[in-house]
């Protein structure tokens, strides 16, 4: 069934159309300047939309609880527990009801955490209720960086895992991304490349208006425009909207937000007392001495500044002995790489979570007295995933195997020993691990689940899946030069996890 939204006007008496089976099947990038008309846009979309597809709302400004008034939707305070947040969002997607996920009062890491869980909750629900869901995700930049700012790496890690997990693979479980943002160039480039339906708005910067005008198709020449455009004008294309460049404008809205722009106000008169009202602290302040001031020093005489120039200078005395030995590194590294051989040879050790295997290497690096500070859970998570890969040291001097390092750093953190796995079997020139050895070395008993991993890994374009006349597959990696020999995906599944699938 084909359903039209009414977005506005294109032109003369023409209205600008979208077509929402095909928004769910490609999804959209906004992106406008503060003041361009960008949540407008949104709000015209979800209000247009809402009687005929279920919505999501990722609100890091509470600007659309308001459409709970009108259009039924839940909001949902997100000053809860992570786990608390996932487990809702699996009962949202359980009973198709439209939320707004409102972030306000949080700080951004505080906010990207939360969204994280929320979108994880969403991704991660029953086949069973993959109904289709629009998923609008204001300030983008946000939850998905393009660098590194002042929150934590595993924050913006996590929830730039979640971000790529909605743009790239949410297709399939019936979640529409629809992204906005100030910044192209602030945005995450594999997060924004998976959109094919654009609109874009007034921007000044050139690296800005350099991008939308690649994205849409235009002439460098042309990106000019965009600083022309009026607040509600944007330019679309995708196959959503329109397969040419089209201007259009935003229709009216029929709710608020809470928040609008400042308007100017006259000032009131000026009261007789207003030097005694500035000057004069309230019942509720409290006095603070100001901070008394110290005359700095005399300059010193020219004479006496020449004489201490020219006085010898002293010789430092050597350095104490450290009342503390020096740390081995190679033996802290050996120590390390020892306990990560003992948690792999538990056989239930893929079936963990990874903070409960971090736990089980503290308490075994305190008995076998390994030097040095623990790992941090994040370095924690990286060595388990290269080890449970199983690189001999041969392979792991060569080239090949530092590019798959370097990939798998692209990588949500579930998935980087997934990766490193059937690497490691490319490098080494081994068989294509079975579906049952993925499954296992992920978590899960599911070889469906291992095969859409395989899927993920080459709609990335990290690897190419393929078979042979006798049916078994071989994984070919275009960026490492190497493939796999043929396996057999159904073989049975082994009986230890071990390093890799040995």
């Amino acid at each position: 069934m084909k359903v039209d939204i009414d977005m506005g006007v294109a032109g003369p008496g023409k209205p600008a159309a979208l077509d929402l089976e095909e928004l769910l099947a490609t999804r959209l990038l906004v992106q406008g300047n503060s003041g361009s008309g960008k949540s407008h846009l949104l709000r015209r979309l979800l209000e247009q939309s809402a009687s005929w597809v279920q919505q999501c709302v990722i609100d890091p400004e509470g600007d659309f609880v308001t459409l709970a008034d009108k259009f039924g939707h839940v909001v949902v305070d997100a000053q809860r527990t992570e786990a608390e947040l996932t487990r809702i969002a699996g009962r949202i997607r359980q009973h198709r009801v439209s939320v707004v996920l409102n972030l306000e009062g949080l700080d951004v890491e505080q906010q990207m955490r939360a969204a994280a869980a929320f979108l994880g909750g969403l991704f991660d629900a029953e086949r069973d209720h993959w109904y289709p869901m629009l998923v609008v995700v204001d300030e983008a930049q946000l939850f998905a960086p393009a660098a590194a700012g002042e929150v934590a790496d595993e924050a913006r890690k996590v929830s730039l895992g979640a971000m790529t997990n909605l743009m790239c693979r949410g297709r399939k479980r019936g979640l529409a991304g629809v992204i906005a943002t100030q910044r192209l160039a602030k945005l995450a480039k594999n997060v924004a490349a998976e959109a094919s339906n654009f609109l874009m708005g007034r921007t000044f910067l050139d690296i800005d208006m350099a991008r939308a005008a690649d994205l849409l198709g235009m002439d460098r020449r042309q990106a000019e425009m965009f600083r022309d455009l009026a607040r509600g004008h944007f330019v679309a294309l995708g196959p959503a909207l329109s397969r040419r460049p089209l201007p259009l404008t935003i229709g009216p809205v029929e709710t608020a937000a809470r928040s609008s722009s400042p308007k100017l106000t006259p000032l009131p008169e000026a009261p007789e007392d207003a030097r005694d009202l500035i000057f004069t602290p309230g019942p509720d302040e409290e006095m603070l001495r100001p901070p008394r001031r110290v005359a700095p020093p005399p300059p010193m005489p020219t004479a006496d500044l020449l004489a201490q120039l020219s006085k010898p200078k002293l010789v430092l005395e050597p350095a104490p002995e450290p009342v503390f030995p020096l740390i081995d590194e190679a033996e802290r590294e050996a120590g390390i790489d020892a306990v990560l051989g003992e948690i792999l040879e538990d056989p239930d050790a893929g079936f963990r979570t990874d903070a409960v295997l971090y736990q089980d290497f503290l308490v075994r690096c305190r008995i076998r007295r390994v030097p040095g500070e623990p790992l941090h859970l994040s370095a924690f998570r990286r060595r388990l995933a290269v080890a449970r890969a199983g690189v001999d040291a041969r392979a792991a001097g060569g080239d090949a195997w530092a590019k798959a390092l370097e990939l798998s750093e692209s990588l949500p953190d579930d998935l980087q020993g997934i990766f490193l796995l059937v690497a490691r079997a490319a490098v080494t020139q081994g068989p294509s691990p079975s579906n049952a050895a993925l499954a296992r070395a992920y978590g899960t008993h599911s070889e469906r689940r291992a095969q859409r991993l395989l899927d993920y890994f080459e709609e990335r374009g990290l690897l190419v899946v393929r078979t042979d006349f006798q049916g078994k597959r071989i994984l070919a990696f275009p960026d490492l030069g190497c493939e796999t020999a043929p396996g057999d995906p159904n073989a049975p599944e082994p009986a230890t996890l071990g390093h890799a699938a040995e």
